[in-house]
This record gives structure tokens, C-alpha cells and sequence, in this order.
């Protein structure tokens, strides 16, 4: 009896052992079978995902941001209009982010981001872009004070918002990349709602 049941619990080692290996062998098929329908689809669909368009809005709409920081940056010292000032430090906060993502954007997708530090107000190659402010425009806006600046810099950015608010426009005609054509539907929508804004504020309709 005795050794009947010592060779039965070996039997059952053995059949236990088996199963051990069977389970872990069908886990291992499993996984790799995940990562195989999850991994490479992942990565073909990023694949050329971005065209032309997509890498002309981004090297076009960071500069464009950076100069509207440098105006709204101006505003605590200069401004008088506590609304102004409340526009401006919204403006900062939105497209500073912004900017930070259009340049891991090109990054990733091997494009040169535009030079960082460059002062795009007095880049000639920048004037022509729709709704940048030119070297004078920039220059008298630093040179104003209280209401005089609240007037400029209400006008400015409302022409600057409206070229940025095309050039949105532009990137939703014609880009492929999902994420520039969120990004410009969040830029129109933002920007379109704080023209309206700051035609009230200048007693515009």
C-alpha cells in the first residue's frame, strides 16, 4: 500500500508539473499574441500620419504664439484695464503649452523647430505671416502706458488673432496629422472667442 500511493503522488507531480508548463507556454502564446495586434498596428498608424501642411503649421504657429507672448507679457506693467490684464495672462497661459507641443511635434516627425529665443517681432521673414505685428508695431506697444496701451494692444492682438485664426482655418482644409487639426479647432475656437471679447472691450460689435 505504501508504495502503491508513493508512486501515485509521483504520477500527480508529474501531471501537475505538466500543466505548469502547458499554462505558462499557452500565457507566453498570448502575450505575444497581444503585443503582435497591439504593437504593430500602433505603430504603422503613426506612420506618415503628418503631411506637409501639418509641418507648415506648426513652424508657422509657434512663432506666431511666441510674439503674442511678448505682448501679453507686457501687460502687467503696462496695461491699466484689469480686464486686459485677466486676457493676457489667459492668452500666456493657453499657447505657451501650445507652443511646447508644436515643437515636440516637429521634433518627432525629423523637422527643424523654429529657433527658440528668436525675437519674431523683428524677423523680417516673419512680417508677411498673417496677423504678425511689424518691429514698430512692437516698439510702440512697449512704449505705451495705461489706457493708451489698453487701446494698442486690444487692437493688435485682435489682427493677430484673426491671423491665427486663419491660418487654423488652413491647417483644418488641408492637414492629415489628427492632433494639428484638434490643436486648430482649439485655437479657433479660443482665439475666435476672444476677438469677441476684445471688440466689446474697444466698444466694437
Amino acid at each position: 500500500m505504501t508504495t502503491s500511493h508513493a508512486i501515485r503522488r509521483a504520477a500527480l507531480g508529474v501531471a501537475t508539473a505538466s500543466a505548469v508548463v502547458l499554462l505558462a507556454a499557452c500565457g507566453g502564446e498570448k502575450d505575444t499574441g497581444t503585443h503582435a495586434a497591439h504593437g504593430a498596428p500602433a505603430a504603422s498608424a503613426t506612420a506618415d500620419a503628418h503631411n506637409a501642411q501639418d509641418v507648415t503649421f506648426a513652424q508657422g504657429m509657434i512663432p506666431h504664439h511666441q510674439q503674442a507672448l511678448e505682448m501679453a507679457r507686457l501687460a502687467p506693467g503696462h496695461a491699466s484695464s484689469t480686464e486686459v490684464k485677466a486676457l493676457a495672462a489667459r492668452i500666456e497661459k493657453a499657447q505657451d503649452p501650445e507652443i511646447r507641443t508644436m515643437t515636440g511635434w516637429l521634433k518627432s516627425w525629423g523637422e527643424e523647430p523654429p529657433m527658440t529665443g528668436m525675437d519674431h517681432s523683428r524677423h523680417g521673414g516673419m512680417a508677411g505671416m498673417s496677423g504678425m505685428m511689424s518691429a514698430d508695431d512692437m516698439t510702440a506697444l512697449e512704449n505705451s502706458e495705461g489706457a493708451d496701451f489698453d487701446k494698442k494692444f486690444l487692437t493688435l492682438m485682435i489682427t493677430h488673432h484673426q491671423g491665427a485664426v486663419e491660418m487654423a482655418h488652413t491647417e483644418k482644409a488641408k492637414g492629415r496629422d489628427s492632433r494639428a487639426t484638434k490643436m486648430a479647432d482649439d485655437v479657433i475656437a479660443a482665439q475666435s472667442a476672444e476677438i469677441k471679447q476684445m471688440k466689446g472691450l474697444l466698444g466694437e460689435k
